[in-house]
């Protein structure tokens, strides 16, 4: 198996295997389902487990604000999610206030750090999935940073 593959050898995405680990009631075969079946809470995330280090994560930048690591089921050559370490009710882009833009500034000047440091001179993509119709699996806003490959339009 190509270890940047989406699938694993039953068919079903490494990222939606492990969703389904930390939420065993669940069973989901594909992303969408698995946004379907996301439920927002206040409730640990997934994030929340890695931020305090209780999941392992392959970590490319950290501060006092921010974490971003390396996507378990990436999309692009480089795949990498940029998380706020405090979600203060920030579960989606759409639930953002107007108390939440220092940290919104915060993620996507993150964002051009970490694709200057991964050697994305040439471009690279800017994905924030919002609610189930745009197959958001995990509540605690995040921000996808694709690159390392020339992406297509319409991109879903």
């Amino acid at each position: 198996m190509n270890p940047r593959s989406d699938e694993n050898i039953n068919g079903v995405s490494r990222r939606v295997a492990v969703l389904t680990c930390h939420f065993p009631s669940v069973v989901m075969a594909s992303e969408q389902e698995a946004a379907l079946a996301a439920v927002p809470s206040d409730s640990p995330t997934i994030f929340d487990k890695i931020i305090n280090k209780d999941i392992p994560a392959n970590v490319v930048y950290e501060d006092d604000k921010v974490l971003a690591f390396r996507d378990i089921a990436p999309q692009a050559p480089t795949h990498i999610l940029i998380i706020p370490k405090v979600r203060d009710g920030l579960t989606g882009l759409s639930k953002a206030e107007e108390r939440h833009c220092d940290i919104l500034g915060c993620l996507l000047y993150t964002a051009k750090l970490i694709a200057k440091q991964e050697g994305l001179e040439d471009g690279f993509r800017i994905v924030i999935n919002d609610g189930p119709a745009g197959c958001q699996s995990v509540y605690h806003l995040h921000i996808h940073l694709l690159g390392g490959r020339q992406m297509k339009w319409p991109p879903g």
